[in-house]
Order: C-alpha cells, then structure tokens, then sequence
C-alpha cells in the first residue's frame, strides 16, 4: 500500500511538473513571438531614424547653400557703387541685420541648427543605432 501511494503520488507530482513545462512553453511562445514584433518595430524605427538624418543632412546642405547665396548677393550689393543709391536705408538696414545676425552665425564651418541638435540630443546620443546582433546570435546558437 505504501508503494502505490508513494507511485500515486509521483504520478500527480509528475502530471503537476507536465503542467508547469506546458505553460512555460506556451509563455515562451508569446515571450518569442513579442520579441519578434519589438524587433520588427525596432528596425522601422531604425530605417526612419536613417531616413530622417539623411533628409536633415540634405536639408542642413540646402540651407547652407542658400545662406551662401544670399551671403553673396548682400556682399555684391554692399560693395557696388550703386548699391547704396538704389536701395533705401531701410533696406540697408535689414540687409545689414540679415548679414550679422544670421549670415554670419550661419557660414561658421561645422554649425548645425542648434534646434535640431537639441531637441535631438537625447534621442540620439543615449540610443545604441549601431545595435550589434552578435550577442544574439551567440545565445540563440
């Protein structure tokens, strides 16, 4: 009688044990299959993060130039002869406002707009963009 109870209640101890094993297996299962979604979420994020420095770069290149230009059309202007004649004081004023304010600051090598930068900072430099699989690949193998 003592065995068959003590087989009786490794039979229960057992099924109790299968039980746990089916429900990690299926908490894995979901665990795997959220994984795979955040992973796939990560790297849309990562595409648009690229794509978004890549338009801002040709943006920043593009306000550059055009600050170029206007740099150039304000010098031309300020050393014609004529210039001062033909435009109005007002005018001259606003340009030579333009020419400090913003041309000037503008034309530093290097400068990126401090707008960006900032509201940027923490986005980008406290993210891992270059995340590396090869841990993963390590623990999967």
């Amino acid at each position: 009688i003592q065995i068959a109870q003590s087989f009786e209640a490794t039979r229960r101890r057992c099924c109790r044990l299968e039980q746990d094993r089916q429900r990690a297996r299926e908490q894995l299962a979901r665990v795997e299959a959220e994984r795979a979604a955040l992973e796939v979420k990560l790297k849309h994020a990562r595409n648009q993060v690229e794509v978004e420095m890549k338009k801002r770069h040709r943006a920043e290149a593009e306000l550059e130039k055009q600050e170029r230009k206007l740099q150039l059309v304000f010098e031309s202007l300020m050393q014609e002869p004529w210039g001062s004649r033909v435009l109005s004081g007002e005018q001259c004023s606003i340009l030579s406002a333009l020419a400090g304010r913003r041309l000037g600051a503008a034309l530093a090598p290097g400068r990126r707009s401090s707008a960006v930068d900032e509201s940027c900072q923490s986005l980008l430099s406290h993210s891992d963009i270059s995340y590396d699989r090869t841990e993963d690949d390590v623990v999967r193998s």
